[in-house]
């Protein structure tokens, strides 16, 4: 039976996906945790009220083995550790703690407010553009993908331009760190806390700037942002700070270069959204389909919870492998296609439920403006390279360089 995570795994997870699907696609692996890798079984974890997203919910003697390993080590202390357990992100608890962090957040980073950004990441697009245009061969990830979000979310954020490589540098670390930790070497999980320990040193000067200061960024809407008359805590505005970095960055960075890719892949499509803009709607759908930039998520079982052929018991932990969902023939027609025009697209991207991506409008919009203006400003598109490179991470798949030449229309 195939495997998830051997070597090569995360260079072409496609054919291991199709091969589970086929011969386990509801299974326990060896290390202990479960795996659903069919739409309609990811569809029903992720929207079971069984299904905890909070990993202390995981009953010890079903741990999974390496799942949960602590580090003492890095820069972090023991009282700032305890500090992050209590104060991890909505993303890592149920109702009604989740429920109301996440009512909270949502009141600062409204759909108006998102909008409003289209003008500023329009103008960013072109900023970039015009940089790579001089240039004539750029790594598309670098150059365009990878500085669009980090812009994006830092300005939201009120982070000074000045720091935005510190931002980018401690993004890397933490997206690589939602990886499964017995995915992860002893030194990655003392690179995380030292990460944490050191963008906790910087948030916190930036908060008591706020409060001298209050503007009109994130931090500020965060800061002032009210429910029943309860407030974020320190701690939780923390929290939270990590999690938009990690999720409106890395995932929309991953969505963009593997559209690029995807596109120069697939010419017929490169050039059926060159002649007919209109499409970038569900174009947009389909590369979150096609692409996947979250390729999985996990939930601790607080029941039973019954899927297509087995029953996965409770205090077990699951794997959803989404990405695998996406591809799943008996939800989408030709799922290896790639086909910008595709209406019935019922994707996984942005997962289902309580915890659907909060971040997902802003990811829709820096994408809908990113690609098609690329289109519209580029007479050719052309990797420099058969061979194509992706980052050591699991959860968030994404390219590591996408070398491309490129030509103005």
């Amino acid at each position: 039976m195939a495997q998830l995570f051997d070597p090569g795994f995360i260079d072409d997870p496609w054919p291991r996906y199709a091969a589970l699907r086929d011969s386990a696609p509801v299974h326990r692996d060896p290390r202990g945790f479960w795996v659903v890798t069919g739409h309609a079984d990811c569809l029903e974890v992720l929207r079971s009220k069984a299904a905890s997203s909070d990993g202390t919910n995981i009953d010890p003697a079903a741990m999974p083995d390496g799942l949960g390993r602590q580090s003492g080590g890095g820069d972090m202390s023991d009282e700032m550790a305890q500090a992050m357990a209590d104060n991890r992100p909505f993303l890592f608890r149920d109702p009604p703690e989740h429920t109301k962090l996440r009512g909270l957040v949502s009141k600062a980073f409204t759909p108006r407010m998102v909008e409003g950004l289209r003008p500023r990441i329009e103008g960013m697009v072109d900023e970039l553009l015009d940089a790579a245009y001089e240039r004539g061969e750029i790594d598309v990830v670098r150059d365009f993908a990878y500085p669009l979000p980090i812009r994006v979310i830092c300005e939201m954020l009120g982070v000074p331009e000045s720091d935005r490589d510190l931002f980018s540098g401690w993004s890397a670390v933490l997206a690589k760190g939602l990886d499964p930790e017995f995915l992860q070497p002893d030194d990655a999980i003392e690179e995380r806390f030292a990460v944490i320990g050191a963008f906790s040193e910087y948030f916190f000067g930036l908060m008591a700037e706020r409060r001298r200061a209050p503007g009109d960024d994130l931090l500020s809407r965060l800061a002032l942002a009210e429910d029943d008359g309860e407030v974020l805590t320190e701690g939780q505005m923390f929290s939270t700070a990590i999690l938009l970095l990690v999720a409106g960055h890395e995932t929309t960075v991953n969505l963009i270069s593997g559209g690029v890719l995807a596109l120069a892949q697939h010419r017929d499509q490169l050039a059926a959204w060159r002649a007919d803009p209109s499409i970038t709607g569900t174009a947009v759908e389909e590369l979150l389909r096609f692409v996947s930039p979250v390729q999985l998520t996990g939930r601790a079982l607080l029941d039973d919870i019954e899927v297509s052929t087995a029953t996965l018991p409770k205090g077990h932990f699951v794997l959803a492998l989404i990405a695998s969902g996406n591809r799943d023939p008996a939800a989408f027609a030709d799922p290896d296609q790639l086909d910008l025009s595709r209406t019935e697209n019922r994707h996984l991207g942005f997962g289902f439920g309580l915890h659907h991506c909060l971040g997902a409008p802003l990811a829709r919009l820096e994408t809908a403006i990113a690609l098609p203006r690329l289109l519209e400003r580029t007479a050719s598109l052309e990797l420099l390279s058969d061979r194509v490179t992706y980052r050591d991470n699991v959860v968030l798949r994404g390219l590591a360089e996408l070398a491309v030449h490129m030509s103005a229309a």
